[in-house]
C-alpha cells in the first residue's frame, strides 16, 4: 500500500480519505456525504461513496470495517449525511452484527471534533442541526463524559479527541483529550506516529473574530493543516491544509496571525473551503454585487502554496453562472493560485464520477493520470505538452 489522499465525488459535500503507509495502515476519515441514492445500484446518478470507502478499509480483530479517526469540521448535512445508516454509534459492546444482504456498520475509533461549533449550531443562533448531525453530537458527548467519569482514555470505539477549548472554560478538566488552536500533535487513534503531525489552525474563538453575527458553524469549522510523510520515519514532504466551510472572516483572521509566519498556511494540497464558495474569499455576494472584490487577505491565506500545489473543489460542477456554491469567480482565483505556482486546479464534480487520488512520495504529491481530463494545468504548458510532475 502506498501512503495517498482520496477525495470523493459527493456533489456540494465533503468527503476525504487519508490512508497512511504504516505498521497499523492508519485511515483518517474527514467528513461525509454519503447520499442515499448512492446506496441503489440502479441509480447511475450518484458514485457509490459507501462501496468506494469500505473496500479501503481494513476490519478489526472481530472482523468489523473501521476507520481510525473521523474528523468532523462542522455539522453541516453535507458534511455528516450517512452518518446513522453506516457508521456504528454508541460503546462497542452494542454493536450489532448484520442481518443477512445488510452491511456491516463501519465502527469509528477515534473522533475528532470541536465543541465550539455545537454551541454556534443551537435554536437560540438559528442554526438548526440534521438528524445525522444530533446522531454525532450524542455520540461526542457519550465519548467526553465517559472520560469525565473514568479520567482515562477510552478504549478503541470510545475515543475522542477534542479540538479547541470550549468558550467559558467549558473543556477544563479534558487537557488529556484536549489539543488547543496554534498546538501540533503527532498522536493518531492513540499511536504515536512518525508520518503524521497535525497542526490545528481553527476553531477560532468568538473573541478573535470582529463581529458576533460571524459566530456561524461555517466560520466555527476546524481547520487543520497535514505534515504527511510518505513512509514510516520518512521525511514530512507532503502538506496538506482542510478547512471545512470556513468563510472569509477566518482566513482574513489567520492571515493577520500567521502573515510574519506562514509555515503553518503552507500547503501541496488545499481543499478549498466550502466547496469552492466565493465566500471564502470575499464579503460581496457573487451574484448581487455588480464588481465583487476578493478580500485580499483571507485570498493570501489561501495562497501559500508550495510549487506544483493542487487546489481540489469538492463540489458539483463548476459553471459560468451565479451559483455559490460552487462559484465560477472563486474557480478562477484558485487556477490563479495554481497557476502561480505551475500547479493544478481540480474538482471532483465530473461526468466520470471518479474519485481524485492523490500518492503521497518522498518527492511530494504524485497524481494518478487517469484524471488528466479533470485537471487544470498551470501556466508555461504548450499544447500537447505534458505537464509537470511531482516526485
Amino acid at each position: 500500500m502506498s501512503t495517498k489522499i482520496t477525495f470523493f465525488p459527493v456533489g456540494n459535500g465533503d468527503m476525504t480519505l487519508i490512508e497512511l503507509d504504516d505498521a497499523s495502515q492508519t485511515k483518517i476519515l474527514i467528513d461525509m456525504n454519503i447520499r442515499e441514492s448512492a446506496d441503489d445500484e440502479a441509480n447511475a446518478d450518484y458514485f457509490d461513496v459507501s462501496s468506494e470507502l469500505r473496500n479501503r478499509l481494513n476490519n478489526d480483530s472481530n472482523g468489523r470495517p473501521y476507520v481510525d479517526v473521523f474528523l468532523q469540521t462542522h455539522p453541516d448535512q453535507d458534511h455528516l449525511r450517512g452518518l446513522s445508516k453506516h457508521f456504528h454509534l454508541g460503546a462497542i459492546d452494542c454493536y450489532k452484527e448484520p442481518k443477512d444482504g445488510e452491511q456491516a456498520k463501519i465502527i469509528i475509533q477515534e473522533i475528532w471534533s470541536s465543541p465550539i461549533v455545537w454551541r454556534r449550531a443551537d435554536r437560540r443562533t438559528g442554526h438548526t442541526l440534521c438528524e445525522d448531525a444530533k446522531a454525532f453530537n450524542t455520540e461526542a458527548k457519550r465519548r467526553v463524559n465517559l472520560y469525565k467519569e473514568t479520567q482515562k482514555i477510552g478504549e478503541a470505539g470510545d475515543r475522542i479527541r477534542v479540538i479547541g477549548k470550549d468558550e467559558d472554560n467549558k473543556t477544563d478538566g479534558l487537557e488529556a483529550i484536549l489539543t488547543e488552536v496554534d498546538k501540533t500533535f503527532t498522536k493518531i487513534n492513540e499511536r504515536e506516529t512518525q508520518m503524521v503531525e497535525v497542526f490545528v489552525l481553527g476553531p477560532l474563538q468568538s473573541k478573535d473574530i470582529e463581529e458576533e453575527d460571524r459566530l456561524s458553524k461555517n466560520h466555527s469549522s476546524v481547520i487543520l493543516q497535514f505534515k504527511i510523510a510518505s513512509r514510516p520515519y520518512g521525511a514530512k514532504t507532503n502538506r496538506f491544509l482542510c478547512g471545512g466551510d470556513a468563510e472569509v472572516a477566518i482566513w482574513r483572521k489567520l492571515w493577520q496571525k500567521h502573515r510574519y509566519d506562514t509555515h503553518c498556511l503552507r500547503y501541496d494540497i488545499l481543499l478549498s473551503p466550502h466547496h469552492c464558495s466565493w465566500h471564502s474569499l470575499s464579503e460581496d455576494s457573487w451574484s448581487r454585487s455588480k464588481n465583487p472584490k476578493v478580500d485580499q487577505e483571507a485570498k493570501s491565506a489561501l495562497s501559500q502554496a508550495e510549487r506544483y500545489a493542487t487546489v481540489i473543489a469538492s463540489s458539483n460542477v463548476i459553471k459560468d453562472d451565479d451559483n455559490d456554491p460552487p462559484c465560477w469567480g472563486a474557480k478562477k482565483q484558485y487556477e490563479a493560485i495554481a497557476k502561480n505556482v505551475d500547479g493544478e486546479f481540480v474538482c471532483t464534480g465530473t461526468q466520470d464520477q471518479e474519485v481524485i487520488e492523490i500518492t503521497l512520495t518522498s518527492g511530494g504529491p504524485q497524481k494518478s493520470p487517469k484524471l488528466a481530463s479533470n485537471i487544470t494545468f498551470g501556466a508555461g504548458l504548450a499544447s500537447g505538452a505534458k505537464p509537470k510532475r511531482h516526485g
